[in-house]
């Protein structure tokens, strides 16, 4: 079976390495859909979307001020929305497009050009594969406004958006995971996004909160979340919708799927109660907030890994993400004195980083990962710090234009008025709490 660049991508390095076994007569087999596969890949992109909304914007609106709730929960929904229809017109192709190069994908899909319900992407129709990619990039524009929340327009947040999914998000994707991608090629791991999602929109976040500024009153002010109840509500529905975001990476109901189920499962686990261990031993109390935060730094950090690390290496990962997460946003950003408002770099930047790298370690056998036994993991690591900086250069560069294209046509914040009063009223008129 010929492997087209839509099943290559994202599917991993255990699908790779089942499908390159097959029996020679099975390669020579027409592609036909699956339907369980088919089933569980409509399942995860339903899974991913409820990440986003209510998932993601429940979480950061709890994480706001009153007055900022609701403009927080439009600008996540609204840029998703937007990034839905951009990668049905240009993002699709420029990520998974043939006849492209090892940056960008070929622009022979633009529009959805030639495809139909009988399109067939490995063992699902492409339409599917082509929706369950198009929540990940959906969701990572979302993730870079968690840094500018409470003070940046909503014009300026939808054109920022566009420009950066086409700068940044596209051609990362297409390098990660099209079959001629540059770190595809190079064997680079990223199982669900390590490197396109979590390091993409955690350094454009910080990137994005330098340029548009600190909010009024930052760091002097009391800035808490308004409802951690809200913010629990999100975790728990990211959480959920992160298995069809991992598991659903394998692009197949097969024991792939099964490994990074299990993964998400005890990586997220330990992440949660290291953070509140973290908090103890630093002279406080454990908090609904640390827990949370936990959890979110292990799904990041497992990301990459889901389907590269046995399931004890997952709990590694997990517990050393969260730790060094927990001191990126308790004492790195405020010495540092940046106004990351919710935390998207300390916790994706910085735990994309760990997991795209520790994915290089816990790969390897002899700790319980998928890798064959001539695995080389000084190789390996030399190719995931590769990804890594280049993904960390091309966020910086990318976003930088994408902000003062933005600036220039909109301007970035709202007048000192808007912030004092709320984003809520002054960006659409509405109160999130009529009390």
């Amino acid at each position: 079976m010929k492997l087209s660049s839509k099943i290559a991508a994202g599917i991993g390095a255990l699908g790779i390495a089942a499908l390159a076994s097959m029996p020679a007569f099975a390669q020579d087999a027409p592609p036909t859909v699956n339907s369980g596969d088919a089933a569980w890949m409509m399942t995860s992109a339903v899974l991913v979307l409820a990440m986003i909304v209510p998932g993601l914007a429940l979480f950061y609106g709890g994480l706001t001020r009153a007055k900022n709730m609701l403009s927080t929960m439009t600008q996540i929904g609204a840029v998703a929305c937007l990034g839905m229809l951009i990668w049905i017109m240009w993002g699709y192709t420029m990520a998974f497009g043939e006849g492209g190069s090892a940056f960008l994908g070929g622009f022979s899909k633009l529009f959805m050009k030639g495809i139909t319900p009988d399109s067939i992407s490995g063992s699902i129709p492409e339409y599917v594969f082509a929706c369950f990619q198009m929540t990940f990039a959906a969701i990572t524009v979302a993730l870079v406004l968690g840094a500018t929340v409470e003070r940046l327009k909503f014009s300026a947040a939808m054109i920022f958006a566009a420009i950066w999914l086409t700068l940044v998000y596209f051609p990362i994707a297409h390098m990660v995971w099209a079959s001629d991608g540059l770190f595809f090629k190079a064997g680079a791991l990223d199982f669900a996004g390590g490197t396109v999602v979590h390091i993409n929109a955690g350094i454009s976040a910080l990137v994005a909160s330098l340029i548009v500024g600190k909010r009024l009153g930052y760091p002097k002010e009391p800035m808490p979340p308004h409802s951690m109840t809200l913010t629990v509500v999100g975790t728990g529905l990211l959480w959920v919708g992160w298995f069809g975001f991992n598991a659903g990476s394998a692009l197949a109901a097969n024991g792939a799927a099964g490994l990074a189920m299990i993964n998400t499962f005890v990586a997220t686990a330990s992440a949660a109660l290291f953070w509140m261990l973290a908090e103890r031993l630093n002279g406080h109390k454990g908090s609904a907030l640390g827990f949370c935060s936990g959890i979110i730094a292990g799904l990041v950090a497992i990301t990459p890994a889901a389907g590269n690390s046995g399931p004890f290496g997952a709990v590694v990962l997990g517990a050393v993400a969260s730790i060094i997460c927990f001191y990126a946003v308790t004492i790195l950003k405020p010495k540092l004195g940046y106004d990351d408002a919710l935390d998207a770099f300390g916790i994706h930047g910085v735990g994309g980083i760990i997991g795209a790298i520790g994915t290089g370690i816990v790969y390897a056998p002899s700790l319980g990962g998928p890798g064959k036994p001539d695995y080389d993991m000084a190789h390996q690591l030399i190719v995931q710090v590769e990804a890594v900086a280049t993904t960390v250069v091309w966020a910086v560069i990318g976003t930088v234009i994408a902000m003062f294209i933005a600036k220039a046509l909109t301007g970035l914040r709202v007048t000192s008025t808007i912030e004092q009063e709320g984003l809520d009223l002054g960006e659409h008129g509405e109160r999130a709490y009529n009390i």
